[in-house]
């Protein structure tokens, strides 16, 4: 079974120890060490609205203390979150392949992909030869010499 334990986090003697340009993460990596010690576990996740009331007035301002809930699931991870704020699980979506507005469009109007990757493949690539001939025809040509 999980446990729950409330608890005041005091900050203020964390961030203090930094400048000021990086007392919000000081105060985010306080907030992991310190529950590394009292839950007695490595595997911490902080959650949305704990992290959102962390960084709220800017990384030169955290708060002085910050009242939090921390619940040890039975694997060993630690989730805290604002107290009376109930903890949520990110979920990570892989993104598919972004199309580019034409390709939607044309998929649209014809409502066929395989005509698009069939043309591609028929095209011949001659643009490649004609620059190799244009390259070589410079160097030809006798430079002339100013007097």
């Amino acid at each position: 079974m999980a446990t729950e334990r409330t608890y005041i986090i005091p900050l203020r003697r964390e961030w203090l120890k930094v400048p000021k340009y990086k007392r919000a993460k000081k105060a985010v990596t306080g907030v992991k060490d310190f529950l590394k010690k009292h839950m007695k576990s490595e595997n911490i996740k902080i959650g949305r609205n704990l992290n959102l009331k962390l960084w709220e007035r800017g990384i030169k301002n955290p708060p002085h203390k910050i009242k939090i809930t921390a619940v040890k699931e039975d694997d060993g991870t630690v989730k805290v979150e604002l107290f009376g704020m109930k903890y949520e699980e990110v979920k990570i979506e892989t993104k598919k392949k972004e199309k580019s507005k034409k390709e939607e469009l044309m998929e649209k109007i014809t409502g066929k992909k395989e005509e698009k990757k069939e043309k591609t493949a028929e095209k011949p690539k001659p643009k490649k030869e004609k620059k190799e001939e244009k390259s070589e025809a410079p160097a030809e040509k006798p430079k002339e010499e100013n007097k």
